[in-house]
């Protein structure tokens, strides 16, 4: 494989399409761990959970993204991604995803009213996964 060897890549969430183009690599963390996928990748089927996806574009820019659940398929040199909930770091408002950590943080140390303590910790991580891709 040739060095800034391309693929396609889609990020698509119920909502909207938030990415769209060609890429060199797309950095993820499907079930099981973080996965790096490059142009010519076998093909590939895995669930996301909560994580950062970061693709680098053809023009050497870096698109992040919130991913709160979904799937990644890799097949003919085209990865796709399709979330349950996605944003992209631009569209992240910082100070509502500080006041959600800090409601989810009550709520998991039993101070609020949100639901489980499971529910607590997956509010945690999304909020804590928002703040790192918006974060510079």
């Amino acid at each position: 494989m040739a060095t800034g060897a391309t693929m396609r890549v889609e990020l698509v969430s119920p909502e909207k399409i938030l990415y769209s183009g060609d890429a060199t690599i797309v950095i993820c963390r499907p079930e099981g761990g973080d996965a790096a996928f490059l142009s010519g990748h076998a093909p590939y089927l895995g669930l996301l959970g909560v994580g950062q996806v970061l693709i680098r574009t053809a023009e050497g820019k870096e698109v992040k993204a919130a991913v709160h659940g979904g799937f990644i398929e890799v097949r003919n040199n085209k990865v796709t991604i399709l979330s349950d909930v996605a944003e992209l770091a631009s569209e992240i408002n910082l100070e509502r995803a500080r006041e959600a950590k800090s409601k989810a943080e009550s709520s998991a140390s039993g101070a609020g009213a949100v639901g489980s303590a499971s529910e607590a910790a997956v509010a945690l991580r999304r909020a804590n996964v928002r703040l790192q891709v918006a974060t510079p």
